[in-house]
């Protein structure tokens, strides 16, 4: 049966903000996040409908909080709690917070792609 750990799967980002392992699981992909800083990232999502994440996720907040932000509510998750992510929100994410969360592989990556232009389209506009 396919497995991971954080100390065993590599890190993918690590930036000022945050460290990210992430792994597939026979589709879906397990995220082991650490963030640094308080971060909203959610500019980067402008262009997913609604410019918010589309992908679903569950999750444990391990330290920390993390809320989702969605068109009618928010949610708000701290140590502890175990929590899923419909598609339509933006997160915002405390500085000294943990989470392993769960995302279909094929839902993220088409997030990830847009984010990822917003980032280079933000980094190449400050420099």
């Amino acid at each position: 049966m396919p497995h991971a750990n954080k100390k065993s799967t590599p890190v993918a980002v690590d930036v000022p903000e945050m460290e990210g392992r992430y792994v597939d699981l026979d589709g879906y992909t397990v995220g082991f996040e650490t963030y640094k800083a308080d971060v909203d990232p959610a500019p980067f999502f402008r262009g997913l409908p609604d410019d918010r994440c589309q992908c679903p996720h569950w999750g444990v907040v391990l330290t920390g909080s993390i809320t989702f932000q969605y068109a009618d509510h928010t949610e708000v998750y701290a140590a502890g709690d175990a929590y899923y992510a419909p598609p339509g929100h933006t997160p915002v994410v405390t500085d000294g917070t943990e989470v392993v969360e769960f995302s279909p592989t094929e839902a993220l990556n088409a997030t990830m792609a847009v984010v990822g232009a917003n980032l280079a389209a933000a980094s190449g506009a400050s420099a």
